[in-house]
C-alpha cells in the first residue's frame, strides 16, 4: 500500500490564515492528508459549518484528503444524526474518524453511506473491534484505521502494545495511520501538550526519526504530525524521508576517502540473506569498487551503529560495507561513519534481504 504524510489542523484553536499557510508549506513538501479535529466545537451549527467549510475548502484546493475527528457528543451538539452524514459531506470532508466506537453493526452501516465518506476507526485498543465490524460485512475499501495521540508525558503507547494493535488492522489490509510529534509545535486539541505522539518512545525524538520508525515497522501507511505548527525544517525533513526503506542519517569521519564516500552514499544497499549477529553486511558493493582501500581509523573498537568498510588487508572482502551490531575490533575494517544515535532503533528493522541507504544529515 502506498504511504503518505499528513498534518493536523485545529480550527477551534488556530488562525485561518496561519492554517492556510501551513497547508501550503506542507503541500510543497509532499504531504497528502489532513487530520482535522472537531472534538472541541462549542459554537452553533452554522458557525461551526462556516468555520470548517472555509478551511476544508483550502485543503481540497491543494488536493489533501481531509478526515474529521468526531465523537458522539458532536452529533448531539450540532443536532446531527449518525444516519444522515449530509452535514460532513457538505463540509467537503473525505471521511470521519470515530474517536469512540459503537457496536460494530453501526460502523458497518456507516461505511455504506451514500457520499462515500471514509470511516476511520480508533486503532489504539488491542481488542477484536475491527473483526466485529468486518463480521457485519462492512464496506472494507472505505474503512481506515488511525491510532490516538497522547498529550501527557508518559501516557502514549509502548511499542509491543502498538505492534499488537496495529497488526490486527494490517493483516486485514486496512489503511493505517499513526501520529508523530513536532518538537517545535505548541498546541493541539487540549490545554496539556507535552507533544502528541502515538508511541511514548518517540516523544522527544526528531520528527523524521519518528516517521522512519513508524514506516520501518511495516504496520503504518500514513504518518501524521499530531501537533501544530511543525517548523519549516521539520516539514522539509519529513518530506525527504524514504517511506519504503530504512535510510540512516550518518555522520562521516574526516578521513573517509572518495571511494568510501561513494560506496556509502551512492548505492542501494542490501543486507545479505544469510545474516550474522555481529554486523549487517552489504556485499555487492565490494564487486563494484576494485580500488585499493588504504587503512585508516581501523585500530579502534567498533560499536553498534558504526559503519565500516573493508580495507586493503581484508582480501576478497575489501570495500564490503558493514553496519556494526555488536562491539568488536578488526583492523581490516575502516570506520567511515556513525549512524545518528537516535536512529539506532532502526537497526532492528533491517532484516534478511532488506534494502537500506544512507544520507548525510
Amino acid at each position: 500500500m502506498f504511504r503518505r504524510l499528513g498534518v493536523s489542523i485545529y480550527p477551534d484553536h488556530s488562525d485561518f490564515d496561519q492554517d492556510v499557510a501551513y497547508l501550503e508549506k506542507a503541500k510543497g513538501h509532499g504531504f497528502e492528508r489532513v487530520f482535522m479535529s472537531m472534538l472541541e466545537v462549542s459554537e452553533g451549527k452554522e458557525v461551526v459549518f462556516n468555520k470548517f467549510f472555509k478551511i476544508i475548502k483550502e485543503a481540497k484546493i491543494r488536493n489533501f484528503e481531509v478526515i474529521l475527528d468526531i465523537a458522539p457528543v458532536i452529533f448531539d451538539q450540532l443536532d446531527i444524526s449518525y444516519d444522515d452524514l449530509t452535514f460532513f459531506h457538505e463540509l467537503g470532508a473525505d471521511g470521519l474518524r470515530l474517536d469512540l466506537g459503537f457496536d460494530g453493526n453501526k460502523e458497518a452501516l456507516l461505511s455504506y453511506n451514500p457520499f462515500g465518506l471514509i470511516i476511520e476507526l480508533n486503532m489504539s485498543n488491542d481488542v477484536a473491534y475491527l473483526n466485529n465490524i468486518l463480521t457485519y460485512e462492512a464496506n472494507k475499501p472505505f474503512i481506515y484505521g488511525c491510532h490516538n495521540f497522547y498529550p501527557q508525558d508518559g501516557s502514549a503507547l509502548p511499542l509491543d502494545f502498538f505492534n499488537s494493535c496495529s497488526t490486527r488492522f494490517k493483516k486485514e489490509g486496512i489503511r493505517t495511520a499513526a501520529f508523530v510529534t513536532s518538537q517545535t509545535a505548541n498546541y493541539g486539541p487540549w490545554d496539556i501538550n507535552d507533544g502528541l505522539p502515538t508511541l511514548e518512545m518517540h516523544r522527544y525524538l526528531p520528527v523524521e526519526t519518528q516517521a522512519k520508525h513508524l514506516f520501518a515497522t511495516g504496520l503504518i501507511d500514513d504518518v501524521i504530525i499530531g501537533n501544530a505548527y511543525a517548523s519549516d525544517a521539520e516539514l522539509k525533513a519529513l518530506g525527504e524521508v524514504n517511506k519504503y526503506q530504512v535510510s540512516f542519517n550518518i555522520d562521516l569521519v574526516d578521513n573517509i576517502n572518495e571511494v568510501e564516500k561513494r560506496n556509502v552514499l551512492e548505492n542501494q544497499h542490501v543486507r545479505r540473506g544469510d545474516i550474522t549477529e555481529r554486523m549487517i553486511r552489504s556485499t555487492e558493493v565490494r564487486k563494484k569498487y576494485k580500488e585499493v582501500n588504504k587503512a585508516h581509523d581501523n585500530e579502534i573498537t567498533f560499536y553498534p551503529g558504526d559503519v565500516v568498510i573493508g580495507n586493503e588487508n581484508f582480501g576478497k572482502y575489501q570495500n564490503e560495507l558493514q553496519i556494526v551490531l555488536q562491539e568488536h575490533t578488526d583492523n581490516r575494517k575502516n570506520l567511515v561513519g556513525k549512524i545518528s544515535s537516535e536512529e539506532l532503533i532502526l537497526l532492528d528493522y533491517v532484516k534478511p534481504w532488506s534494502k537500506f541507504s544512507f544520507q548525510v544529515k
